[in-house]
């Protein structure tokens, strides 16, 4: 029996071989980046130690790079690069302040209990 509620979308994918070698290039260039982007980020993790002076930047740049890498995913897997500028800063801007408030209170609830710990004696 031929069920009539079943959709069958692939059917629908009706679009030229030259269509496609674009999608597949765009595919293979945004996992280009992205992976050049965490290649980076693990050679300067495994090379510079924590103990050195540097560290604090490290982080601050890891910081920075993870945001880029979530912004990127964004505008290429929820289609947002493809709209209006305005219409890109109004779903990323909301989104970078609330990460970077996240790190604020996570950077600064930290050194309080730090602080608080050290005060009191913690082992």
């Amino acid at each position: 029996m031929l069920r009539d509620d079943v959709i069958e979308y692939s059917l629908d994918a009706h679009h030229s071989e030259e269509k496609g070698k674009k999608i597949r290039k765009k595919i293979w260039q945004v996992t280009a980046i992205l992976t050049a982007i965490t290649f980076f980020e693990v050679v300067i993790g495994s090379t510079i130690k924590q103990s050195s002076d540097y560290w604090q930047a490290v982080k601050w740049l890891f910081i920075g790079l993870t945001l880029l890498k979530a912004g990127y995913i964004v505008l290429v897997f929820m289609h947002l690069g493809e709209e209006r500028k305005t219409m890109k800063y109004v779903i990323l801007v909301p989104y970078f302040m609330f990460i970077a408030y996240l790190i604020f209170i996570a950077l600064y609830e930290g050194t309080s209990v730090g602080n608080v710990w050290a005060l009191y004696g913690g082992a």
